[in-house]
C-alpha cells in the first residue's frame, strides 16, 4: 500500500473514531425543554445555569435544557398540539389544568410536587414611568378617565387573568360586591388601548412603544425590565391589596415517556424548591415558598394584602369558566378596539 493510500486509511479511521465518540458523548447528554410562561426567561435562564452542574454533581450525567417562552396559556395549547416540552412550568394552575384533562400531564399533577406543585408564586403590581407622572397609587387610580393601562389579553395570558382577578378582587376585599366589582374592571379596561398578548409583549407595548401610563404585571418583571432597559425606567407600585398567583409545575407524560426523560424531568422540578433555587427566585423578585428564604429577603417583597383565587372565585377552573371562557364576564365587560 503506498504512503497515498496509508495517509487516507489513518485519517478515516481517526475521523470515524471523532465521529463516535462524538455521537457518544452526544447519547449521553440528554435535553430537556422547559416550556414556559412570558417573563420568566431570566429566571430559568440562572435556573439551568445551576441545575446543570448540581445534576452533574448528583448523578455524573450531563444535560441540557432548552427553554421556550410565551402567554402561558398559548404555550399550554402549543404543549397539546405536539410542542415536545419535558415540564412545563406555567403562571396559572388552569393552563396545567387543560394539559392534564387531555392526558398530557398526570391527573393528579398538584400531588406530584411540594405545596401544590407550585414551588414559587408572585403577585400583581403596577409600573409607571419613572418619577410616576400620573401619581398612581392603587386600583382606583385605573379607572381615571386620564389614565391609559397596559395589560395582557386574559384569554390569552396567565399574566392578564391575574391582573383581571386582582383588580376584581380588590373591590371585593374592600367591602363590595361582585356587581360592583364588574362595574369597577369595566372602568379599567375601558382605559386600555390595546390588548397584549403575553407578559413581555405588554411590556414591549409599554417600554418599546411608549404607549400608556401604567403597566400591570408580574412583580418579577421590575427585575426584567431594569436588566433589559436599564434601571430608572420605571418605577414600581405596590397596590394596597393585590393577589396570590401561583406558579404551577408539571411533567409533560406525553414527552419523557417517549424520550425516556422522566428522571431528568423530575430531578429538575424538585430542583425548583431547593434553598439554591429559592434564592434565585428571589433575586428575580419571585416569591419563594420557602418560608426561610422570603423572610430573608423582606426587603424586596413588600407588604400588601393577599388574597388568593379561592377567596372570591371558588377556584381558577371556575373562574375561567365565569370570566374568561368566551361569552363569559369579560367578553361581556370589554370591547375591543
Amino acid at each position: 500500500m503506498t504512503n497515498f493510500f496509508r495517509g487516507r486509511t489513518a485519517r478515516s479511521v481517526l475521523a470515524a473514531a471523532v465521529l463516535a465518540a462524538a455521537t457518544a458523548a452526544s447519547a449521553q447528554t440528554q435535553t430537556l425543554l422547559n416550556v414556559s410562561y412570558d417573563v420568566a426567561r431570566e429566571f430559568y435562564k440562572d435556573i439551568n445555569a445551576a441545575f446543570v452542574p448540581a445534576y452533574k454533581k448528583a448523578t455524573g450525567k450531563d444535560v441540557k435544557v432548552e427553554q421556550a417562552h410565551g402567554g402561558s396559556s398559548a404555550q399550554a395549547r402549543a404543549v397539546n398540539d405536539g410542542l415536545a416540552a419535558d415540564v412545563v412550568t406555567f403562571n396559572t394552575t388552569t393552563d396545567v389544568d387543560f394539559l392534564a384533562s387531555t392526558g398530557v400531564v398526570a391527573k393528579d399533577w398538584r400531588q406530584r410536587f411540594p405545596n401544590g406543585a407550585a414551588p414559587t408564586t408572585s403577585t400583581m403590581l403596577f409600573l409607571v414611568r419613572n418619577g410616576n407622572p400620573k401619581n398612581i397609587k392603587d386600583w382606583d387610580d385605573l379607572t381615571r378617565p386620564d389614565v391609559k393601562v397596559i395589560v395582557v389579553n386574559p384569554k390569552t395570558g396567565g399574566n392578564g387573568r391575574m391582573a383581571y382577578l386582582a383588580a376584581w378582587g380588590y373591590v371585593r376585599k374592600t367591602g363590595g360586591t361582585d356587581a360592583q366589582a364588574a362595574e369597577f374592571v369595566k372602568k379599567i379596561y375601558a382605559n386600555v388601548p390595546v390588548l397584549a398578548k403575553g407578559g413581555r409583549d405588554a411590556t414591549t407595548i409599554f417600554l418599546q412603544r411608549n404607549m400608556g401610563d401604567v403597566l400591570v404585571t408580574f412583580e418579577s418583571e421590575v427585575v426584567s425590565v431594569d436588566n433589559e432597559f436599564g434601571k430608572g425606567k420605571v418605577d414600581a407600585v405596590h397596590p394596597s391589596v393585590s393577589i396570590v398567583a401561583e406558579n404551577p409545575v408539571a411533567v409533560v407524560e406525553r414527552t419523557v415517556a417517549r424520550k425516556g426523560t422522566a428522571e431528568l424531568a423530575k430531578a429538575y422540578l424538585d430542583f425548583l424548591y431547593t434553598d439554591e433555587a429559592q434564592e434565585i427566585a428571589a433575586k428575580h423578585a419571585i416569591r419563594p415558598t420557602s418560608p426561610a428564604v422570603l423572610k430573608k429577603h423582606a426587603d424586596v417583597f413588600k407588604p400588601v394584602q393577599l388574597f388568593r383565587v379561592e377567596d372570591y372565585f371558588g377556584s381558577l377552573a371556575e373562574a375561567q369558566k365565569v370570566h374568561f371562557n368566551d361569552g363569559g364576564q369579560f367578553d361581556k365587560l370589554y370591547t375591543v378596539k
